[in-house]
C-alpha cells in the first residue's frame, strides 16, 4: 500500500515562487534529496558527483525556453495565450488562460474563435486532443518566433506571484530553441558542476525534447512532443550500459525522449520525431537507471513516470519525506536524485 497518496496536499508555504538566486542562494545550492538503496540522504545540488562514479552517464536536454506566453483577449476579455507546440503543418497547438496563470473559465473557447494577439490574430481551428478541449490548433496570421521574441514572456502558473526575466528561466545546456516551459531539473546545473562532474570520470550527451505546456490542473497524461536523440548519445547510453556505467536522465523530459528511442531490451536506437509514449507501471523503464527530478504536483501525470523508473514505493517515501523535511515545489524549487528500485 503506498505511504503517500498521489493526491497529497501540497501546502502553500512549499511553492517556490521565486528563482534560488533570488531567496540569496546560487543554482546548485538548492536541495537535493537522494533516494537509492541505502536510503534516503539530504544534500545540495552542487554535491551530486558523490552520488555518482566514473563512467556513470548523465543525459541533459538542449532544448531552450521560448518566451511561450503572449497577452491576449477574447471576446474582449482579458486573457494570455500559451503558445504549446509548433505543428507540422505549421500551426500551432495552443492553450488559452488568464492573466493570472489559472484556467480561463469566462468564456468557453471554440471552434473559429478568433483572440487578438499584440499586431497579430489566432484562429482557433479544433481540440487538438479531443476530447480534452483545452489545447486546440491555431491559425497564426504572423511569424510566431518574431511574436514571441517581441511580445512574449515565460509560461508563468499561479505560484509565481510576479514576473521574472526570461534569463531565469534558461539552463546551462539550452541551444535548440523550442520548449513552451523549461526544462527545470536541468536548471540547478552550473558550469562549475559541469566540471566537477567531467574531472571525476561521468560523462554528459544530449537530446533534445522541446517540452509543452504543463496541466496542473487536470491531470492530463502528458500531451505528443518533438524529440531527438543524436547517433551519439544513443551509442554512449549503450556503451556505459555495456561497461557497467549507469544512465542519470537529467529530467522527465530526458527519460521520455530515451525510453522512446529505446527497445524492449533496452538498447538505445537514434531517433526523432514526434514522442507519444507515457510510461507508469505499464511501461517501466527500460533505459534509464536514475532520474533527476524536481517536485510535481498532487496528481501530476509526471508522478507516474517516475514510478516507472524508481519504482511506486521508492517514489512514495521520497516525497512522505520531502514534505516532511521542507523541500520546496516547482520549476524553482529543489529536486530529487532517484535510482531505479532494481
Amino acid at each position: 500500500m503506498r505511504t503517500v497518496p498521489r493526491e497529497f496536499v501540497l501546502p502553500a508555504d512549499r511553492s517556490a515562487t521565486a528563482p534560488a538566486e533570488a531567496r540569496g542562494l546560487d543554482r546548485d545550492e538548492v536541495r537535493l534529496l537522494v533516494s537509492d538503496a541505502t536510503g534516503i540522504t539530504h544534500a545540495r545540488f552542487r554535491e551530486l558527483p558523490r552520488f555518482l562514479r566514473p563512467g556513470d552517464l548523465v543525459v541533459v536536454n538542449n532544448s531552450s525556453t521560448l518566451a511561450a506566453a503572449v497577452d491576449a483577449r477574447y471576446r474582449n476579455v482579458p486573457a494570455v495565450l500559451h503558445f504549446a507546440a509548433r505543428l507540422d503543418d505549421g500551426r500551432w497547438a495552443v492553450e488559452l488562460r488568464t492573466p493570472e496563470g489559472t484556467p480561463f473559465t469566462a468564456t468557453e473557447p471554440e471552434p473559429g474563435a478568433h483572440i487578438a494577439l499584440p499586431g497579430a490574430a489566432a484562429r482557433l481551428r479544433t481540440p487538438w486532443l479531443p476530447p480534452a478541449r483545452r489545447l486546440w490548433i491555431a491559425d497564426i496570421d504572423t511569424d510566431v518566433l518574431a511574436l514571441l521574441a517581441h511580445h512574449g514572456r515565460p509560461i508563468t502558473y499561479s505560484y509565481v506571484t510576479q514576473r521574472w526575466s526570461p534569463d531565469y528561466y534558461r539552463t546551462i545546456f539550452g541551444r535548440e530553441p523550442g520548449s513552451a516551459e523549461m526544462p527545470s531539473a536541468a536548471r540547478p546545473f552550473t558550469e562549475t558542476l559541469v566540471t566537477d562532474l567531467v574531472t571525476t570520470g561521468i560523462t554528459l550527451a544530449p537530446i533534445t525534447l522541446h517540452t509543452g505546456v504543463s496541466s496542473p490542473e487536470t491531470g492530463e497524461p502528458p500531451s505528443p512532443e518533438r524529440y531527438v536523440v543524436p547517433e551519439t548519445t544513443a551509442r554512449l547510453v549503450n556503451s556505459a550500459h555495456a561497461s557497467g556505467g549507469r544512465v542519470i536522465a537529467v529530467g522527465t523530459t530526458v527519460t521520455r525522449a530515451l525510453e522512446s528511442a529505446a527497445d524492449p531490451s533496452g538498447l538505445v536506437h537514434p531517433s526523432s520525431g514526434w514522442t507519444n509514449l507515457v510510461l507508469g507501471a505499464d511501461r517501466p523503464a527500460r533505459t534509464v537507471d536514475a532520474l533527476i527530478t524536481g517536485w510535481h504536483e498532487p496528481g501530476a501525470s509526471h508522478l507516474h513516470l517516475l514510478d516507472a523508473v524508481a519504482g511506486p514505493g521508492r517514489v512514495d517515501t521520497a516525497y512522505r519525506t520531502a514534505l516532511e523535511t521542507g523541500y520546496l515545489w516547482h520549476e524553482f524549487g529543489d529536486t530529487a536524485l532517484l535510482f531505479a528500485d532494481r
